[in-house]
């Protein structure tokens, strides 16, 4: 069986070179396009030197179309604004779309839903095996305690992350408020608590976010009851754990029908 022909978006990032390096050592996967913004000083460049993997002769570029039109899937760890253009494209190109994108809003996804009328997209607030499979264990326990406990989610990650909460922090609150059978919205979520904020709502879950050195991402959800706490916890000491699952996203997603996905879908997750 041929290889998947990938392209990475953001090919110049952290995540980008990760992301080509993982690809590289990946059974099936083969790197076809690096893009990059226009004007961006690492145009032209080859993408394995920037990877630290060796030259392989795919230049970074500033020009998607002729690649989409060439490839299987496209992975972007971008921005909301970058990653609803290529949602487009893919839509065009009918490819799977990988979004590991965070920080994206209503009017961002509203985006996404039309693109996945043509297109496979991926979407997760965090692509590793083990987030995904706490965002499982968190659905079970919340379902399972009920507003008897009141839900908390901690995170922390590096001083450079503009957002807030992370992705993978509102990916564990949307599946604490799935196991609720509630929406993850204003009138269940404290984003803020700052001076006299009164005694906590029942049935709300907290976040509270910090930012500091060169974290990964730390995530915890505790579930505070009378007289107990359970807390469940996942710490990522690499970025490659972000990519491998990211990859692995988009050679599941080849030949799968159009559509809106999770990794849960990809991990086979949602029974648990």
């Amino acid at each position: 069986m041929a290889n998947k022909r990938i392209i990475v978006v953001g090919a110049g990032g952290r995540m980008g070179r990760m992301l080509i390096e993982t690809i590289h050592q990946t059974e099936g996967a083969t790197l076809v396009g690096a893009i990059e913004r226009e004007g961006s000083p690492l145009l032209g460049q080859d993408s394995g030197l920037l990877a630290n993997t060796g030259p392989n002769g795919v230049n970074i570029t500033d020009d998607p179309l002729p690649l989409f039109a060439a490839a299987d899937a496209v992975i972007d760890f971008t921005t909301p604004a970058s990653t609803t253009h290529y949602a487009a494209l893919a839509a065009q190109a009918r490819i799977v779309h990988v979004v590991g994108t965070t920080g994206m809003g209503s009017d961002d996804l509203t985006k996404l839903e039309a693109a996945a009328r043509h297109a496979v997209i991926v979407r997760s607030g965090n692509m590793s095996l083990g987030v995904n499979l706490l965002a499982a264990l968190v659905k079970r326990v919340a379902k399972t305690l009920g507003e008897d406990f009141d839900i908390e989610i901690l995170e922390m990650h590096h001083k450079m992350k503009v957002d807030a909460p992370s992705g993978t922090a509102l990916l564990l609150g949307e599946a604490a408020a799935a196991g609720r059978e509630i929406v993850l919205d204003d009138a269940h979520s404290v984003r803020v608590r700052d001076g006299h904020t009164g005694v906590r709502e029942p049935g709300t879950i907290g976040f509270a976010a910090l930012r500091g050195g060169t974290v990964v991402g730390d995530h915890s959800v505790i579930f505070a009851g009378p007289s107990e706490r359970i807390t469940l916890s996942h710490v990522a000491e690499n970025r490659e754990i972000f990519a491998r699952g990211a990859v692995r996203a988009a050679l599941w997603g080849h030949g799968k029908k159009p559509g809106l996905y999770s990794m849960m879908d990809v991990l086979n997750l949602g029974d648990i």
